[in-house]
């Protein structure tokens, strides 16, 4: 059921008309005596999800009873981003997700499912996993929130991806992820349906269609007029998630009559301080840079490549390479086996030789970048020859030299025509 839908390409939200917009979904739902909240986190900033816990806080009140970043694999959030993204909201509220150990397991998929989706990709079963606060916490709503936008492994982010990968286990997590990335990631990025979540839907109708999960999915993109939310979607079904994607495709997929031969991309150095996230400069352009090009990569935030101690072990053990050799390894491999979330993400860092990949780290060496695959270039120098401050979204004359410049990657999706099919 749908509870409330705004949204257009040029539209944009207020303050006050997104607060009215929360408030009129949450009294459609009726009287609520304790609710869970589970928004995205710091590395989802720009989403909004952080106004619309606000607003979630000051309709509830202390009925709010708990805040579950949807962590995923990442690092717990920090207090000062906890207060920054949620300002007014009680750090109290706030929950750690811990991925490897706070889980149960609510339901199998099985292995015949997983192949017949997957069009014989893997053929493995699949645990589905949710944080145990969602069983045990006795919560008559749960809250889901956040931006619904392109996405490598999903196709377009958020609805229970948010439940299933957010607040997800390491089993459940890792094999979704390397179906998505084994099916081919160009095949899935910015479609709604596709393999991975034609598996959620699965998990969500057969093992938790008991929680009382609502979604309240922003879109956001820049535009004329800055950075806007476009639209606001709240319900509890795909046909919500399906309108919010539609517009998200329409607002944040960049549609290319001819390739680029150099991209610049500025990562913002709160936001992105691992190649794990990082390397959605990778995903979000590849399907728009020309064979032979290259994609520059202003990372002064770039501390480690994985946002988990032992993905980053692994990931600089086997490094970004073209997906036939990881898919050997992780044959040959155990570690890599048991880890198929590193090797998904292994795959969606490569180029698979058709460009050239040049990371400008803040806080990596040349040894550490290079032993990973990626070219190395000084972010000093690189920041005075391509200057943020000087560069507008989109093409670029630098000294006579084109380039793409792209100042956030993580909102949006760029492809050249012939390409995208």
């Amino acid at each position: 059921m749908i509870y409330f839908e705004r949204g257009a390409r040029e539209y944009a939200f207020s303050h006050q008309e997104l607060k009215q917009a929360v408030f009129t979904a949450l009294d459609k739902l009726g009287e609520r005596r304790r609710v869970l909240v589970i928004p995205p986190d710091f590395t989802r900033f720009h989403s909004r999800a952080g106004e619309l816990t606000q607003y979630v806080y000051e309709y509830y009140g202390d009925r709010l009873a708990d805040i579950l970043p949807a962590l995923g694999t990442h690092f717990p959030m920090t207090a000062a981003e906890i207060e920054k993204m949620f300002p007014g909201v009680p750090q109290s509220l706030f929950r750690v997700h811990n991925w490897r150990e706070d889980v149960v397991t609510v339901g199998i998929i099985p292995g015949d499912y997983v192949r017949e989706v997957s069009e014989g990709v893997v053929d493995y079963d699949i645990p589905v996993q949710v944080n145990k606060m969602l069983i045990e916490g006795d919560y008559d709503l749960i809250l889901s929130l956040g931006q619904v936008v392109p996405h490598e492994v999903i196709g377009m982010a958020n609805y229970n991806k948010n439940i299933f990968v957010g607040t997800g286990g390491a089993e459940c997590i890792n094999k979704s992820h390397f179906v998505g990335a084994a099916y081919g990631m160009e095949r899935i990025m910015g479609r709604a349906m596709n393999p991975v979540r034609k598996l959620l839907n699965c998990a969500s109708e057969n093992f938790t269609a008991n929680l009382p999960i609502v979604y309240l999915q922003t879109v956001i993109s820049s535009g004329s007029d800055g950075l806007q939310m476009r639209g606001f979607y709240a319900g509890d079904d795909f046909e919500c998630f399906s309108k919010a994607a539609a517009l998200s495709l329409e607002v944040n997929f960049q549609m290319l009559d001819r390739e680029m031969k150099k991209v610049v991309v500025y990562l913002e150095p709160e936001e992105f301080r691992s190649t794990w996230l990082g390397n959605k400069s990778i995903y979000r352009t590849r399907m728009a840079i020309a064979d032979g090009g290259e994609l520059i990569v202003l990372a002064p935030g770039l501390h480690q490549f994985g946002e988990d101690p032992v993905n980053d072990v692994l990931i600089r053990k086997y490094g970004y390479v073209h997906t036939q050799r990881v898919l050997q390894y992780v044959k040959d491999n155990e570690d890599l086996r048991n880890s198929l979330g590193v090797a998904a993400h292994l795959i969606h860092g490569t180029s698979e030789g058709r460009f050239q990949i040049t990371y400008c780290p803040g806080h990596l060496s040349r040894e550490e970048i290079e032993g990973v695959g990626f070219g190395y270039a000084e972010l000093d120098v690189m920041l005075q020859k391509y200057d943020p401050a000087t560069l507008k979204d989109g093409w670029n004359n630098v000294n006579g030299e084109e380039i793409y410049y792209i100042s956030n990657p993580a909102l949006g999706l760029w492809a050249y025509k012939d390409r995208f099919k």
